[in-house]
Order: C-alpha cells, then sequence, then structure tokens
C-alpha cells in the first residue's frame, strides 16, 4: 500500500492517458492518492477526479506564484467546494520567491489568508516553499498554523529546518529528489524524519524519481521514492510503505 500525497494528475500532461497511467499506479500497489488543484482551471479537474475516482482525494487552494491573480471571489468559492467530504487539505499554499510573477507582500497576505480558511475549515494546509524558507516558518508560526499542521510538501530544506517544521505539528513529505544521486539534502532529511512525521508524493508531472528524471512523473513512481527512503533509513520498503499510508490517513482523516 502507497499514498501518494501530491500530484498534478489534473494536468494537461495526463490528458490524454490518465487511464494508464492509473492503472500502473494500482499495479505499483498505490491505493490512494491527492490531487492537487491550485488555481480555477486545476481546482476544477481535480474536483471533476475526486468525483469520478473513490481512492482520489483533493487538496485545493491557490498557488503562491499566482498570488497575484487571486481574487476574493476566488477565495470563497475554495471555501465553498471546501465543503466536499473527499476535500482533504488546503492548497497548494506558501511562497515562490523563484519566480517574479507575484510580489512578496502579495504573496504574505495570500499566504496568511489561506493559512486562516485553513483554520476555520479545520483541514491540514499543503505548503509550498521555494527559496523562501524563512518568511514561510516565519508567517507559519505568526498565523499559529500548528493548530491545524498540514504537510511541507516536496521539502527541499536541511534537517534541522524539517526537524522545526515537524515541532509546529507538519509532516515532512519527500518525492523524486530523494532519489537523485547528487541531491545530499534530501537524504540527509529522510534519515532524520521520525517515521510518524514522514511522507511520500510524486509531485508529478514533475520531478521524477531517478532513473526517469528529466521525464514525466507519475504516481507509479511513488514506489521509488519509498523504496530510497527505506534503504537510507535502513529498513524495509514494506515499513516505509505502511507507515506513510497510515500517516497519510492520520493527517487527512481517510479511514
Amino acid at each position: 500500500m502507497l499514498f501518494d500525497t501530491h500530484a498534478h494528475i489534473n494536468a494537461d500532461q495526463f490528458a490524454e492517458d490518465l487511464e494508464e497511467v492509473l492503472k500502473r499506479a494500482k499495479d505499483a500497489g498505490v491505493t490512494n492518492i491527492v490531487v492537487v488543484g491550485f488555481d480555477r482551471p486545476t481546482i476544477t479537474k481535480a474536483m471533476d477526479l475526486i468525483n469520478k475516482y473513490d481512492n482520489i482525494y483533493g487538496c485545493i487552494g491557490w498557488h503562491p506564484v499566482d498570488a497575484i491573480d487571486c481574487r476574493e471571489e476566488d477565495l470563497q468559492w475554495i471555501e465553498d467546494l471546501c465543503a466536499h467530504p473527499k476535500i482533504v487539505a488546503l492548497g497548494e499554499t506558501g511562497l515562490d520567491y523563484h519566480w517574479d510573477k507575484s510580489p512578496k507582500e502579495v504573496q504574505h497576505e495570500l499566504f496568511r489568508k489561506q493559512i486562516r480558511l485553513a483554520k476555520k475549515l479545520k483541514l491540514p494546509i499543503m505548503i509550498h516553499n521555494r527559496d523562501a524558507t524563512e518568511d514561510c516558518i516565519r508567517i507559519l508560526k505568526e498565523e499559529k498554523a500548528e493548530d491545524v499542521g498540514g504537510i511541507m510538501h516536496c521539502f527541499s530544506g536541511d534537517a534541522n529546518t524539517a526537524l522545526e517544521i515537524i515541532n509546529m505539528n507538519f509532516y515532512v513529505s519527500l518525492g523524486g529528489p530523494v532519489t537523485f544521486k547528487n541531491a545530499k539534502l534530501p537524504k540527509e532529511v529522510a534519515k532524520v524524519v521520525p517515521l510518524d512525521k514522514l511522507l511520500i508524493e510524486t509531485d508529478c508531472p514533475y520531478l521524477a524519481p531517478h532513473p526517469f528524471r528529466g521525464k514525466r512523473n507519475e504516481p507509479a513512481y511513488v514506489k521509488l521514492v519509498a523504496e530510497q527512503i527505506a534503504e537510507l533509513k535502513g529498513v524495509t520498503f514494506e515499513e516505509i510503505a505502511d507507515v506513510t499510508t497510515k500517516n497519510a490517513k492520520k493527517l487527512f482523516g481517510i479511514s
């Protein structure tokens, strides 16, 4: 049993062969997937997918790169959709200083609004952080995000930051980069994160693990992430698969 906690199977890259992709995921042992919608088109598609497939759940929010495009009616729409019983988290939200489309202050304001919305709805928060760790953690602390907790998705920080995040009631989620040969930080993080605070993901179609690096990622490849973490931690693949699935179901409230 494997749980891909962050997938963009609602992306255009899967428009032609989604059924085949989902079959390969099932064959690889992937029992559950969280599909993430982060703007109007991807949220709409995410809702379609969670209504069509029993084992697919949804996380919806507004991406920080596009913060400048978000209006109050968009946030109200997201809040209304979160009443759906298969929406299990709010996001992905956070900060992204790699791209400069949305000014930092606009990102900060939207991030705070979505944290507050998650707390209002009692949903865990799916955090996107790129080149903005210090501000991201500061805002999470100021907004008391630990009240609902959540996931630092596709975690890219160091081991000390991972432990700080865990102390704030967040899980650390690792994806394809942990399999990259020269990726020291994710491997160090995998070793130190306690099993009960660890999640796995693909972030597909992005960040495909070795040996598929540079190609389209898909949920089946989360197995490669689990295998690498098992090797790094000196435990069995089955143990990683079992504990990360249990962690995801506990966080998302899935029985």
